[in-house]
């Protein structure tokens, strides 16, 4: 009885790593894009912040802080030359 059962036992604590791992993995993605989100978010009112004396203004809603979010400043400068030109 002390085999087997030492034996179901590192087969249950394998089996348990690779479920808490499959399911870690997606929830890091997630945590990862809302930081950003709210980095995107804090980067843009600092623009709008800035930009208030030259007249732009972005508007801060969910794309526009996941856009600047995921792609960092690039993202922000994208959002500043779409504003410009549309």
């Amino acid at each position: 009885m002390g085999i087997e059962f030492a034996g179901y036992f590192l087969l249950a604590l394998l089996i348990l790593f690779i479920i808490v791992k499959l399911f870690a993995w997606p929830i890091k993605i997630l945590f990862k894009l809302i930081v950003n989100g709210v980095l995107g978010a804090m980067l843009l009112f600092l623009v709008n912040l800035v930009g208030a004396s030259f007249g732009l203004a972005i508007g801060i809603n969910a794309v526009t802080a996941l856009i600047a979010g995921f792609f960092g400043v690039p993202g922000v400068i994208f959002l500043i030359i779409f504003k410009l030109f549309l």
